[in-house]
């Protein structure tokens, strides 16, 4: 269990992943975060003293379920970029695909991922039922709805090889 901030960025540097520039992104997507924040509900704004923590390495420890290509990975529920961003910045080749149905945040999304350079980065700004169904690799949501709704409304992207990451 990572129990502090310090923690959390020492454990991150244990990933092969995490190099200098993923650092930097990382750094950087927290400030942007910071920033939209004063704007728009994107975290709660006690979690922004542990967001290294609770969100940063919250994220990232998802690669460890998956081995090799995990892509595209769907991430349901985005909204501040979590874990989504985290994972686009940790591997920036792989294709990610973003749900945030709410437009001020999926905008907010792709002023991120751009000012980043994370290139395999699609925000979909629309209700998961209006996105065309396509198999992924793996499908992860954090508080996108509760289980069984989750499941209905994404199944359809869900093969034999799908893993669900749902840490809820």
């Amino acid at each position: 269990m990572i129990g502090d901030e310090a923690a959390a960025r020492e454990w991150l540097k244990t990933l092969p992943e995490f190099d200098a520039l993923a650092e930097r992104r990382t750094e950087r997507l927290i400030s942007l975060l910071s920033e939209e924040n004063r704007r728009q509900n994107l975290i709660s704004a006690a979690s922004l003293e542990t967001i290294w923590r609770r969100h940063v390495a919250d994220s990232a420890q998802l690669l460890t379920y998956v081995s090799g290509d995990a892509a595209p990975w769907l991430d349901l529920g985005t909204g501040g970029g979590f874990p989504g961003l985290v994972l686009a910045i940790l591997r920036p080749e792989m294709r990610i695909l973003l749900v945030e149905s709410r437009p001020q945040r999926a905008d907010w999304l792709r002023r991120a991922f751009a000012e980043l350079d994370l290139p395999s980065v699609e925000v979909h700004g629309e209700p998961l039922s209006r996105i065309p169904t396509e198999p992924v690799r793996v499908i992860s949501a954090r508080a996108f709805a509760p289980l069984d709704r989750l499941v209905a409304l994404s199944a359809r992207f869900s093969t034999s090889d799908t893993i669900w990451l749902l840490p809820k």
